[in-house]
């Protein structure tokens, strides 16, 4: 019999009981929102939301979330409406994550926080920015740690958004190459892969780069011949082979498909000239964007000039921020205010 919800003697919180209802649900293996690690900032805690639903709220709400829908995932300026975004891209993540998270009984708060901001520090211009800005940034340039600033650092007036450890490490471990410490970032980490390499492949057949028949037969008779067959292999194999494992992994015959497909695309879409041959100029403007800002901070935002001269940030470091979280189009706009005289933009 469940406790009466109040605030007097004897009675908890709306947030107590869903905290004790994911130990009676949940799978062992799963990262309980009562045992987080906590913030670098001590808050109250919420009477209603345990820590991972109230940062899966906090991304949201964030500006950075909301620039999302005018960032390049792949195709710089594509003619139509239906190409992915940087938003659509960490939606269709986020959507991947929870099914994988639901079936396996792990917390789908934390795997939908993570998913959802894996990809806020994501520069203007897709793949083509972030090169820009990892070769004329002092330190060099990573989306991930960029995404890890946004939420620690550059929200907020400089405060960040004080998300819990679990959601950062997923967050700053989400590439191939990284090592989340919960299930759920292993699943947003897995994720992330399977929406991009499916996506692009929709959007590249839209776009007329490939067709589905040029896919190689010794992936798609894996995976299937089409959108839908394919998530629903990849999806159901990771449900299958980490069910009742304290690890997130898919069979061999899946994974070795699903890594011949990234490199297949990476060979015919990711460097295809069709696709990329506008992305120099688009690294040309992201570099003279950097450097013009560098040279002239006092003509930042309010709040970019307040983390340099309050908050003793490194100009070079406040400069990458601010050219980093533009979208496409304000950093096309900013680029004709700077660069082009007035008088010449009536040709």
């Amino acid at each position: 019999m469940e406790e009466n919800i109040g605030i007097g003697r004897g009675q908890i919180s709306i947030r107590e009981r869903q905290e004790r209802r994911e130990h009676q649900m949940l799978s062992p293996y799963a990262a309980f929102s009562d045992a987080s690690k906590g913030r670098d900032r001590a808050e109250e805690p919420c009477d209603i939301r345990p820590v991972y639903q109230r940062d899966r709220d906090r991304i949201l709400h964030c500006k950075a979330f909301r620039r999302l829908k005018g960032k390049t995932q792949v195709f710089l300026a594509p003619e139509g409406d239906h190409y992915r975004t940087r938003l659509t891209h960490t939606l269709e993540v986020a959507q991947n994550a929870r099914t994988i998270a639901r079936a396996l009984c792990l917390n789908e708060d934390l795997t939908e926080a993570i998913a959802l901001g894996h990809d806020l520090g994501h520069t203007p211009f897709g793949h083509a920015g972030e090169r820009a800005l990892a070769r004329v940034c002092p330190g060099g340039f990573e989306h991930q740690l960029q995404s890890i600033r946004v939420v620690e650092r550059v929200e907020k007036d400089g405060k960040g958004l004080n998300l819990t450890w679990e959601v950062r490490d997923g967050i700053k471990n989400h590439q191939t190459a990284g090592s989340p410490a919960t299930l759920e970032g292993k699943i947003v980490r897995l994720s992330d892969k399977i929406a991009y390499i499916n996506h692009d492949i929709d959007d590249a057949i839209r776009g007329h780069i490939i067709t589905e028949d040029d896919i190689p037969e010794e992936y798609t008779g894996i995976l299937g011949h089409s959108l839908r067959e394919r998530l629903n292999t990849l999806i159901h194999d990771i449900i299958i082979s980490s069910d009742g494992a304290d690890d997130i992994r898919m069979s061999e015959a899946v994974n070795a498909a699903m890594t011949g497909l990234r490199k297949y695309m990476f060979c015919n879409v990711y460097t295809n000239p069709v696709a990329k041959g506008e992305e120099a100029k688009a690294e040309k403007m992201v570099e003279q964007l950097y450097f013009y800002y560098a040279g002239h901070t006092k003509l930042l935002p309010e709040e970019y000039r307040y983390m340099i001269e309050e908050l003793g940030e490194p100009d070079y470091r406040v400069v990458c921020d601010y050219v980093a979280g533009m979208t496409d189009h304000y950093a096309v706009q900013k680029y004709k205010e700077i660069m082009i005289p007035d008088a010449w933009n009536v040709y």
